[in-house]
């Protein structure tokens, strides 16, 4: 049948794999995609350290290593394989091949095809028991028995060994070196259940039975050879049955819709169901109803719920250590699960400590160990600090467990900012390893940190220098000085970055053509918080005004004067820092009884070269005798941009004469 992983049944196989487990550390759960559409069945090698598993829908036997990944496909002429067994010394597998009605047998050292017999009609379980090879064989409405003697030299095949008592090929299952076959009809309510005697190599039916639930999914019998676990999709439990007079023995309560049943060599059960929101499998202890240890497998489909357990998807490494389950998802993509040391309980461990504390001031932190099998007290935990000055972490007294898991220890943290304190158990023969930790945010002195020139205005191009100061610290001297002059077009830069001096500063020179912001930082270190502070001064725009189409300029009424001709109308030039979209102000006055009066001011573009010319028309004959003057200004915002502080032209003054 089924799933037939190597017992104790030999002492060599035992030896070999005790042997090469003691060589291999232990793995924590991994899980890999498998090429298949189907799966029919999954055994164990623990020998040869391999798993195989048949896909009746592609035809192929997959073998896999114990880490699950895909060492060799067959698929020689396998088509509808299904039911697999593997001999007593793990030197044989037989795989019942539905469509060629025959069962093939694999050497598993190498992993090829040896031999073929040829048997009856879809044979699809096969199982050893009192020395013969049985399988169940038989279309609808012709579901038997049949043999292979392995003792014989021509290896005969006997068929209807009883008696068409069956709707379909039946599933088989045998203890390793047993006299007593157990059958189940797959799929059928009431599920059928029956037990043979073969040690006289025609099976002797014991007992039967139709109280084993409703669509029988996966049995197996436990290694005594005593009992019969049963999964059929309802009862939502796995029941047992005595195999002697298939009377009710037990039950391993589970959940809804049980599918798949594994027994290690030392009577540990793996109890898996179909379900998509609670836990996948359950494991009990021998001779335990509660289970010690569950599995709820993820979502790696489109779906809500979880990937589901394949029919008779779990199978045990023969000493326990590991666990084998084939699940599929929603987009219909298998994997093999390698679950390791699920025989012991899952541990959880939770730390609670508290969410501030002052820096060098004794803390306590609480936590507790939870299990379903109870963790003895006086356990010690590992303690490990991490923080700013231990980023690797440094140990600490252990922790150690009072009867009902709790534990509590104290701590005075040198170091300030975020500091973890983690708790790792062990484990033992009975246990999971767990570890759990929590986070404290422990005080830090503020630190002080300065930049001047704030609020200071500075000529275009003017080379400034910018002073940090930093105060006491700890460990940390260094300091950063970021510059992000204004404007989109502009990013925020690093411009210096290293220990001040013994003075506490640290300079940087920049030359200072649009407003800017200046920002120094402070990372912090483990007794002093990070620390920023920001300078933001201005930078005047360049502006030139220049004057044409004059006859003759003059110094005269304390300002040098453009003379024009009355026939001549003034052309001002203004050259201006350029920035996209910026526009120049220019205003226009006029002096009268002592004092100028000014008109309308207007803007105007400037060109993308900064140049804007302004040529003032009239009737300039009327102008003749007046003074004037005229200026081009950067006004921040109303300008057409907000990068430079406020810039004003120096004036120009005018008159016309005849």
């Amino acid at each position: 049948m089924r799933k037939r992983s190597l017992t104790a049944a030999t002492t060599l196989a035992v030896l070999f794999s005790s042997a090469a487990l003691a060589a291999t550390p232990a793995v924590a759960d991994s899980t890999q995609l498998l090429p298949v559409r189907q799966t029919g069945d999954i055994v164990v090698d623990a020998v040869h350290q391999q798993v195989f598993i048949s896909d009746p829908l592609n035809g192929k036997i997959v073998v896999t290593d114990y880490a699950g990944k895909v060492v060799k496909q067959l698929t020689a002429n396998l088509s509808g394989v299904e039911g697999l067994e593997l001999s007593a010394d793990s030197g044989t597998l037989y795989a019942a091949v539905q469509d060629l009605d025959a069962i093939a047998v694999i050497d598993t050292a190498t992993d090829t095809e040896t031999g073929r017999y040829e048997v009856g009609d879809k044979p699809r379980s096969v199982a050893l028991a009192g020395g013969k090879l049985w399988f169940g064989y038989g279309g609808a409405a012709e579901g038997n028995l049949g043999s292979v003697d392995l003792a014989a030299e021509d290896h005969k095949v006997t068929l209807d060994q009883d008696g068409n008592s069956w709707y379909a090929a039946p599933l088989l299952d045998a203890a390793p070196g047993s006299n007593t076959l157990v059958a189940g009809a797959p799929s059928q309510s009431p599920a059928v259940l029956a037990s043979y005697d073969v040690s006289s190599g025609t099976p002797a039916q014991m007992a039967t039975t139709r109280e084993a639930g409703s669509n029988l999914g996966d049995f197996q019998v436990t290694p005594d050879g005593q009992n019969v676990v049963v999964a059929s999709g309802a009862p939502y439990y796995q029941q047992v049955f005595r195999t002697s007079d298939l009377n009710e023995a037990g039950k391993y309560v589970t959940d809804a819709y049980p599918n798949s049943v594994a027994i290690a060599a030392d009577g540990t059960l793996a109890a898996g169901i179909s379900g998509s929101y609670e836990p996948d499998v359950y494991i009990f202890k021998p001779g335990s109803g509660e289970a010690v240890r569950t599995y709820d497998f993820p979502n790696t489909g489109t779906t809500s719920g979880s990937d589901l357990l394949a029919r008779g998807g779990l199978a045990w490494d023969p000493n326990g250590s590991r666990l084998f389950a084939v699940t599929s998802n929603s987009e219909g993509a298998y994997s093999l699960r390698v679950l390791d040391a699920p025989t012991k309980a899952a541990s959880t461990v939770t730390v609670d400590a508290p969410a501030t504390a002052p820096r060098a001031k004794q803390l306590t932190v609480k936590g507790k160990i939870a299990s379903k099998v109870a963790v003895p007290a006086g356990t010690r935990l590992t303690v490990t600090r991490t923080d700013l000055e231990s980023p690797k972490g440094k140990a600490l007294a252990a922790a150690v467990t009072k009867a009902d898991g709790t534990f509590s220890f104290t701590d005075t943290p040198p170091a300030g900012g975020k500091v973890k304190y983690t708790v790792a158990y062990a484990g033992d023969a009975d246990h999971a390893a767990d570890s759990g930790s929590d986070t404290v945010e422990v005080s830090r002195a503020k630190p002080t940190l300065t930049v001047n020139n704030n609020g200071k205005v500075y000529a275009y191009g003017k080379d400034v220098t910018f002073t940090a100061h930093l105060g006491k610290t700890y460990t940390n001297r260094t300091v950063e000085i970021w510059a992000d002059p204004f404007g989109g077009d502009k990013p925020n830069k690093l411009v210096k970055s290293g220990k001040v001096n013994s003075d506490g500063n640290l300079s940087v020179t920049l030359d200072l053509k649009r407003d800017t912001k200046v920002t120094a930082k402070f990372k912090g270190d483990s007794r002093y918080q990070p620390a920023s502070a920001a300078s933001t001064v201005g930078a005047k725009v360049s502006v030139s005004t220049s004057v044409s189409n004059h006859y003759k300029t003059k110094y005269t009424w304390n300002h040098t004067y453009y003379f024009f001709h009355k026939t001549k109308n003034p052309l001002i030039t203004t050259k201006m820092s350029y920035y996209p979209g910026r526009a120049q102000k220019f205003q226009f006055e006029v002096y009268y009884q002592g004092r100028w009066y000014p008109g309308d001011p207007a803007y105007f573009k400037l060109g993308s070269d900064g140049v804007s010319k302004v040529n003032i028309t009239g009737d300039h004959g009327q102008d003749v005798g007046w003074r004037f003057r005229v200026r081009s200004s950067y006004i921040n915002s109303a300008s057409g941009d907000t990068v430079n502080s406020t810039t004003h032209g120096a004036w120009k003054y005018f008159t016309f004469t005849q």
